[in-house]
C-alpha cells in the first residue's frame, strides 16, 4: 500500500509539473505583457531537478526542495521558479532563505513589481524596517503612473503590525521624499506620511502632514479622509479640517465618510443630517439612502426607514447581466435584513420571510437564518428557533459567536434567563476569550441571583481586559444596588468614568452610589447632569 501511495503521489506531481512546463514554454515574460514569448530552458536534467525539489518539499524536507528549485530558477532565470522557491521558504518560516530567493528574483527581473513586493513584505515580516527604504521607493516607481495614488494609499498597510511605528514613519517619509512636492502625487504622499505619523502617536505631525497635502491640492480626498479618521474630542482640529473641506469642496464621498464617523461617535442626529444632505445634493448616491434608512430604523421611525431602504433598492439594483460592487452587494443584504425587521415589527411575518429569501449570498445566509429564528421565537416557537440556530453551519469563529449571541438573545427576550446563562456556560471556551460574552454571562448571573458568579466573571473580565469600563461600572452598580461595600463600589465606578469620561450611564451609577451613601444633594446633581447628557 505504501508503494502504490508513493507512486500515486509521484504521478500527480508529474502531471502538475508537466502542465507548468507547458505554461512556462508558451508564457510571455512574467513582468512584461508586451514582451515576445520566451523559449523554455527546460531540459530533462532541469525537469528532474524541479521534480525532485517538489517531492522533497511535499515529503517534509522544505530546505532541500528550496535549494533545488532556487538552483533551477537561477539557471533558467524563470520568475515562476523564483516565486516558487520563495513560497517554499515562507511556508517553512525560513525568513532568511525567503529573502535570499526574493532578492535573487528581483535581481534577475529588476522591473518586476511582484518581486519587489515580495522583498518588501519579507523585510517587514522580519522587522528589518530600515532595509525597506529602497523597496518602498521601487514600490511607487515601478507602478504605472495611473496606479501610483493607490499604491501610496496602500503603503501604510504594510507597517500596520510593526512594533517600532516611529521608525516606520521615518523610513516611509524618506522613501517618499521625491513625491512630497509633486503637484499630482504630493497630497497622497503626505496623507501616507500623516497616517504613519498618527500610528506612531504623533498627532501634531499627522495634522501637519494633512495641512501640507491640502496645500498642494486643496481638493485632494486622501488628506481629508485622514482627518476624518482622527476625529475625537481630543483632536478638534481634525473635525475643523473636515468641515472646512466640506464647505469649500463638498463631495458625496467625503460627506459619507464624515457622516459615518459621526455614527461611530454616536452623534446620530448630526449623522442623519449629513446623510440627508447627500440625498438632497446627490439623490442617486445609493449608499446614503441605505445608511439613512438604517438610522431611521434605529430611531424607531419605521415608515421613513422603509421609504429610504426601498429607494436604495431602486437605485442599487444592477442592470441585467451586470454584477453589483462589493459595497452595493453588502448594502443590499443589510437592506433586506432591515426591511424584514420592519415587516416583523408590523407583525407581517409573510413579508418578512419574503425579504429574507432575497438574501442569496452564502456568506450572509447565517444572518438571514438568525433573523428567521428570531421571528419564530417572537411567535412563541422558542425551541424550534433554538434548533434552527444550532443547525446552521459555521464557516468561521465569528459564525459560532453569532449563533451563541442569537440564542442567548432570544432566551433573554423570552425571560428564560437561566437557560441563557446555561448556553453561555456551555460555550465557556468561547466566553473566556470574548469580553462581550463574558460580560453578558455576568449580567445573566445577576438576573438569576448568582451574585458570586457575577462578581467572579466581572473580576475575571477586568483582569482579561483592564480597559473594559462596563465591567467596573456593572460591578460597582450591583454592589450599590444591594447596598454592599459602597466605598468599593464608588471606586469601581469612578475608574469606569476615567476610562469613559462623561458617559451618562456610568454617571447614573455614580449618582446611585452617592444616594446609597446618603449624599443626597451630590447624588441629585450627578443624576440631573447624566439625564441631560443622555
Amino acid at each position: 500500500m505504501h508503494y502504490y501511495g508513493l507512486m500515486t503521489r509521484l504521478i500527480r506531481l508529474l502531471l502538475v509539473l508537466l502542465l507548468e512546463c507547458v505554461l512556462v514554454a508558451h508564457a510571455q515574460s512574467a513582468d512584461n505583457a508586451a514582451a515576445a514569448p520566451t523559449r523554455s530552458a527546460l531540459n530533462s536534467e532541469l525537469f528532474y531537478e524541479i521534480l525532485l525539489g517538489e517531492i522533497k518539499t511535499r515529503e517534509g524536507d522544505p530546505g532541500g526542495g528550496y535549494s533545488l528549485v532556487l538552483d533551477a530558477a537561477r539557471r533558467t532565470r524563470d520568475a515562476r521558479l523564483y516565486q516558487r522557491a520563495t513560497d517554499i521558504a515562507l511556508r517553512a518560516r525560513a525568513g532568511e532563505s525567503a529573502l535570499l530567493s526574493a532578492r535573487a528574483w528581483k535581481q534577475a527581473h529588476p522591473g518586476s513589481r511582484q518581486a519587489n513586493e515580495y522583498v518588501l513584505q519579507i523585510l517587514v515580516g522580519m522587522n528589518q524596517i530600515s532595509e525597506t527604504l529602497e523597496p518602498l521607493k521601487q514600490e511607487v516607481a515601478l507602478a504605472e503612473p495611473k496606479d501610483r495614488i493607490g499604491v501610496l494609499a496602500g503603503i501604510a498597510h504594510h507597517f500596520s503590525h510593526v512594533p517600532d511605528k516611529k521608525l516606520a514613519a521615518t523610513v516611509v517619509e524618506r522613501a517618499l521624499a521625491d513625491y512630497l512636492s509633486s503637484p499630482t502625487l504630493g497630497a497622497a504622499a503626505w496623507a501616507t506620511v500623516g497616517r504613519l505619523r498618527l500610528e506612531a502617536g504623533d498627532t501634531d505631525g499627522a495634522l501637519e502632514a494633512i495641512g501640507k497635502g491640502l496645500a498642494i491640492d486643496a481638493k485632494a480626498l486622501a488628506p481629508t479622509l485622514l482627518a476624518v479618521s482622527m476625529m475625537s474630542p481630543t483632536t478638534p482640529q481634525a473635525e475643523g479640517i473636515v468641515k472646512a473641506q466640506l464647505q469649500a469642496h463638498p463631495t458625496p464621498e467625503l460627506r459619507m465618510q464624515y457622516a459615518r464617523a459621526l455614527v461611530q461617535a454616536k452623534r446620530l442626529d448630526e449623522a442623519s443630517a449629513q446623510f440627508r444632505t447627500i440625498t438632497t445634493e446627490t439623490p442617486d448616491y445609493a449608499q446614503a439612502w441605505a445608511v439613512l434608512g438604517a438610522l431611521e430604523l434605529q430611531a424607531g421611525r419605521l415608515v421613513l426607514a422603509e421609504q429610504n431602504l426601498l429607494h436604495f433598492l431602486d437605485l442599487a439594483q444592477p442592470p441585467p447581466g451586470t454584477k453589483a460592487s462589493a459595497e452595493i452587494s453588502r448594502g443590499l443584504v443589510q437592506a433586506y435584513l432591515s426591511l424584514a425587521r420592519i415587516a416583523e415589527q408590523g407583525s407581517d411575518f409573510a413579508q418578512a420571510e419574503a425579504w429574507l429569501k432575497r438574501v442569496d449570498n452564502p456568506e450572509d445566509l447565517l444572518n438571514a437564518e438568525l433573523r428567521r429564528a428570531a421571528m419564530m421565537a417572537k411567535r412563541g416557537h422558542i425551541e424550534q428557533a433554538r434548533q434552527l440556530i444550532r443547525a446552521q453551519r459555521e464557516h468561521s469563529p465569528e459564525d459560532a459567536r453569532l449563533k451563541i449571541e442569537a440564542e442567548v438573545q432570544l432566551l433573554r427576550d423570552s425571560q428564560q434567563y437561566e437557560s441563557a446563562y446555561d448556553v453561555l456556560a456551555q460555550a465557556g471556551a468561547t466566553t473566556t476569550r470574548d469580553p462581550d460574552l463574558t460580560y453578558e454571562m455576568a449580567m445573566l448571573a445577576e438576573k438569576i441571583g448568582r451574585y458570586d458568579d457575577m462578581e467572579g466573571l466581572l473580576r475575571e473580565l477586568i483582569t482579561l481586559k483592564p480597559d473594559y469600563q462596563h465591567a467596573y461600572n456593572a460591578l460597582g452598580y450591583s454592589l450599590a444596588q444591594r447596598n454592599l461595600r459602597l466605598s468599593e463600589a464608588r471606586q469601581l465606578i469612578l475608574h469606569a468614568l476615567e476610562l469613559a469620561p462623561g458617559d451618562p450611564f456610568i454617571s447614573d451609577s455614580l449618582g446611585w452610589v452617592e444616594f446609597r451613601m446618603g449624599n443626597l444633594e451630590h447624588a441629585m446633581q450627578i443624576l440631573e447632569s447624566a439625564f441631560q447628557a443622555r
